[in-house]
């Protein structure tokens, strides 16, 4: 048997590993014109007619999610995921093949879920909320890359990781990651986006799928 195709993969979290997207997840919570506003402004992000820079802010300061909060989206992540997601990274993991988590989304929302898939911290690359004594809200960290569009394909070039490398995403900001990666896998599994479909270099519709593409079969042995 001929070792994996790719040596190393990168997953966006939000509508790929798992089926939601958080920040309009937590917009939901606030009801109304505020959750309606929030969904508006990541869907024209994730189609690229607006730059992610323009709206990643004004999001968080119209919800500002408390502790609390993050807490519960945490767990939706979790209830969230993707069909399949768990047993083949796993397989990918036996495999050899190196992983790692490029996501726009909050990062103390995300580790519990890449917890239980198996990430390590610094393999989950995600950006930073600040809460005050209370619990709540204070701020984001607008320094970080993964808010603005460009900032996934910035985030990978930075990778220690070994190569091929295959970047796998349904957004706009994800396709970034194509200049930074081997290879671009549009993930379909939730939602089809034309334009990403369009630009990418294959399609993946599930996990089974991204185990076919990086390791030539669906199952091992183990899985």
């Amino acid at each position: 048997m001929t070792g994996p195709r790719y040596a190393g993969v990168v997953l966006d979290v939000d509508s790929t590993v798992s089926g939601i997207e958080g920040i309009d997840w937590l917009g939901r919570l606030r009801g109304g014109d505020i959750g309606a506003q929030i969904a508006r402004f990541t869907t024209d992000a994730m189609h690229g007619v607006i730059p992610l820079e323009e709206v990643y802010g004004r999001r968080l300061a119209l919800i500002r999610p408390t502790r609390d909060e993050i807490d519960a989206l945490a767990g939706a992540y979790i209830d969230a995921l993707a069909p399949d997601c768990p047993s083949t990274i796993a397989s990918l993991r036996r495999a050899g093949v190196r992983l790692a988590l490029v996501s726009g989304g909050i990062r103390q929302a995300i580790l519990p879920m890449a917890a239980t898939l198996g990430f390590a911290g610094r393999d989950v690359r995600a950006v930073d909320v600040e809460f005050d004594e209370r619990g709540n809200y204070a701020r984001f960290d607008a320094s970080s890359p993964l808010t603005r569009s460009s900032g996934k394909a910035a985030v990978v070039a930075s990778l220690d990781f070994p190569r091929p490398l295959l970047a796998v995403g349904d957004g706009h900001t994800d396709l970034a990651m194509r200049g930074a990666a081997d290879s671009f896998a549009a993930f379909t599994g939730f939602i089809t986006r034309d334009a990403v479909v369009r630009g990418a270099d294959c399609v993946i519709q599930s996990f089974r799928d991204l185990q076919f593409a990086v390791l030539g079969f669906e199952r091992d042995v183990a899985g």
